[in-house]
């Protein structure tokens, strides 16, 4: 059987307990995973998935031979649905569409109306075909990176760097993505408070998190962008003390590994993209009001979010966490006159933010 997820890190983790359904429902068969090949390892790290097909976003499949089902949890439909047609399954698993008519699932918008986290979506869509999906299942097993043949540290890939605070400047699209120079001057005040602080991002952020890194006036080996595979990342951010990111994959790794969060979110609702009701751990920012997530420009609403909002939730992150104290007492030592940010409270609820500048 094959299961199309064929988009990026944030996609492929809030669709894991949809595939842990599939998998607990159908043990015996094999299943394979379309998504892009560079996610992989982590598809392994689910436990529900026996091999991935590389693929991104809705170009043709390669062939696969006698395919008895397939399951869409890649879109509402109808591209996505006749990607999948065209390998002729027995019986294809979607929402339902009115371009294609045969395929009866369920409506792909709530009943209830409003809005619907990504992760609940999928489990509603399944349910309706009879599996049994836990939303609340996200955790995934820390990688022991350990095992690996290639050396912990060197020129081509990081020191280990249990209990840091790692900050992640780049997101998929510009509407997403956060000023740079907003990013440094957390980190700069996170490192002189006596924390660890590390930025990461993938090959193509390597300029944004150099100059985080420069601006902040951070060890340049500290700079982990375009050095960590994914099984790296994931073993980063289990060990890290907190991640501090806007709206992108990273976010839900944190949300797997119940690592604490300072989430950034700009033209999309946390109620749809953040970490799911339950998960305390984390702090999210948001103006309040929707934008265009495809946008080439930073949303205005993400703009809204100043550095003393987010360094205030990120202090208020690491003072609540036990074994600390070291860090908090400096902090408190030298004061730092910032306003502090409106409560949000809940993790998946809107919070609209106060005394902004």
């Amino acid at each position: 059987m094959l299961v199309l997820r064929a988009l990026g890190l944030g996609d492929l983790l809030t669709a894991v307990p949809a595939l842990r359904a599939v998998r607990r429902a159908l043990p015996g068969r094999r299943i394979t995973l379309a998504a892009p090949a560079a996610l992989a390892p982590l598809a392994g790290l689910t436990g529900a998935v026996d091999d991935v097909l590389p693929a991104r976003g809705l170009r043709p499949l390669p062939p696969t031979g006698p395919l008895d089902l397939a399951v869409n949890l890649h879109g509402r439909g109808p591209r996505s649905h006749r990607v999948l047609r065209a390998l002729r399954p027995r019986r294809l698993l979607a929402f339902a569409h009115p371009r294609v008519p045969d395929v009866a699932g369920p409506p792909f918008d709530p009943p209830h109306g409003g809005e619907e986290h990504e992760v609940a979506r999928w489990c509603r869509m399944l349910a309706a075909y009879g599996f049994d999906p836990d939303p609340d299942d996200l955790d995934l097993p820390v990688p022991d990176r350990s095992s690996t043949s290639a050396p912990p540290t060197g020129p081509d890939r990081p020191a280990r760097a249990p209990g840091a605070v790692v900050v992640h400047p780049g997101a998929g699209s510009p509407a997403r993505r956060w000023p740079p120079e907003r990013f440094a001057r957390v980190a700069a005040a996170l490192r002189a408070d006596g924390a660890r602080v590390v930025v990461t991002g993938g090959p193509d952020e390597t300029a944004a998190a150099a100059r985080v890194t420069a601006l902040a006036g951070l060890d340049p080996r500290d700079d982990l962008s375009g050095r960590t595979d994914p099984l790296d990342l994931a073993a980063l951010v289990a060990h890290a003390r907190l991640v501090i990111c806007g709206d992108t994959g990273i976010g839900h790794l944190a949300t797997a590994y119940r690592t604490p969060s300072v989430l950034l979110f700009g033209p999309t609702p946390p109620a749809v993209w953040g970490p799911p009701p339950g998960r305390a751990a984390h702090r999210v920012l948001w103006a309040g009001r929707r934008g265009d997530p495809h946008g080439r420009e930073p949303d205005p609403g993400l703009l809204e979010i100043s550095a003393a909002d987010v360094l205030d939730a990120a202090r208020a992150a690491l003072d609540s966490e036990g074994g600390h104290d070291e860090t908090s007492a400096r902090r408190r030592d030298r004061g730092r006159g910032l306003s502090r940010l409106a409560p949000v409270r809940g993790a998946a609820r809107p919070g609209h933010l106060g005394r902004l500048r």
